[in-house]
């Protein structure tokens, strides 16, 4: 077990230069990128030695709803940061946010708005759909995330903040309040700067607590055993938080068998505590395994673990309800009796099928 400061610290000590982390939120993750930017910031003479995007980056942008005059001056403002003299580029080229945009498909245009003094940067963003009245509107916070996450994406080619702070790229979790489709979109902008960059950084980190996200940044990456390509590079690694207690430990395999690890998780929950959440990661592991054996519906593996004819669909749909709350969150009531006795009996016939064991 180690402090957050000595987690920063082995992070920074391993020999790979490209370091994909999976953990659980709340573990720690966000912490761990500041107390790896103070450590490697320490190490460079007190001068920032990498970029970074995590929740404080996402803090940098708020909404103005201009509720006194109804919403009339709708944007979305940038709070002002050291950041912000490097905004003139973008602003002189908005093509470089757009172009990262692009695969997300946006339904939406945007204007940005520079400060009267054009040295002080961008201070807001205007979104709208109708091109002749510009009326401002307010975008989903799936929507935000998108676009905010693209504006760093442009930001990191911009010289002067990259190019200077060019030791490492530290990214934490930017898959929040994502669908499936924009998450595996994110995944894809990710390999592609993975790959525009590893040869330049001393060190390229992700971490996420999307298991998804993981297991497929892994596959892409260590499948490519070529000389000097990015596989032999790439280190994958588990952060775990044990009552304040951080532990950091790479994974056992080339191939993260991330089923495997939730299995665990869902067996130290179900002898502990179990709460809602829990039957999120439950319908991921029976999507991994029905995906394996080539189904297209969880029907299929509760019939085969033993679930009755007559209960399938119903239990399908129980698990399902609890997913499509607040998929990939955390979602901390307790579960009730009765999604108790779900959660176990689906949990043990699986065990119990498929002979897992821990």
């Amino acid at each position: 077990m180690a402090s957050i400061n000595e987690i920063a610290e082995e992070l920074n000590g391993l020999n790979e230069n490209i370091i994909l982390i999976y953990a659980l939120n709340s573990t720690g993750k966000t912490r761990l990128s500041v107390a790896y930017k103070d450590f490697t910031k320490a190490k460079n003479k007190g001068i920032h030695a990498g970029v970074y995007f995590n929740a404080f980056s996402e803090d940098l942008f708020v909404w103005d709803n201009d509720e006194p005059n109804e919403n009339a001056d709708l944007k979305l403002t940038v709070v002002p940061s050291k950041l912000n003299q490097f905004h003139s580029f973008l602003i002189e080229d908005d093509e470089m946010i757009r172009e990262k945009l692009e695969p997300f498909s946006p339904k939406y245009d945007f204007k940005i708005n520079q400060h009267k003094n054009p040295e002080d940067g961008i201070e807001s963003i205007t979104f709208f759909v109708d091109e002749e009245t510009l009326s401002p509107i307010k975008i989903s916070r799936g929507e935000e995330r998108i676009f905010v996450w693209c504006f760093y994406l442009a930001l990191f080619e911009v010289d002067g903040w990259a190019d200077q702070q060019n030791a490492h790229i530290l990214i934490d979790d930017p898959v929040s309040s994502l669908d499936e489709h924009n998450i595996f979109v994110t995944t894809r902008s990710i390999l592609e700067l993975i790959k525009v960059n590893y040869l330049k950084k001393e060190k390229i980190i992700i971490s996420t607590h999307h298991i998804g996200l993981f297991s497929i940044l892994a596959t892409w990456l260590k499948s490519d055993d070529s000389k000097g390509g990015v596989g032999k590079l790439t280190k994958t690694v588990i952060l775990k938080n044990k009552d304040g207690d951080l532990s950091f430990k790479g994974t056992n395999s080339d191939v993260f068998l991330y089923h495997l690890h939730l299995l665990q998780t869902l067996q130290e929950a179900k002898n502990k505590q179990l709460y809602k959440f829990h039957m999120v990661l439950l319908r991921q592991v029976l999507e991994n395994i029905n995906s394996f054996i080539g189904s297209r519906k969880i029907g299929r593996i509760l019939k085969d673990i033993g679930i009755k004819d007559e209960d399938v669909d119903r239990v399908a749909d129980e698990i399902n309800a609890h997913s499509h709350k607040q998929a990939y969150q955390y979602q901390f009531n307790e579960m009730s009796e009765a999604e108790e006795t779900l959660f176990n009996d689906v949990f043990g016939k699986l065990i119990t099928k498929y002979n897992f064991k821990f």
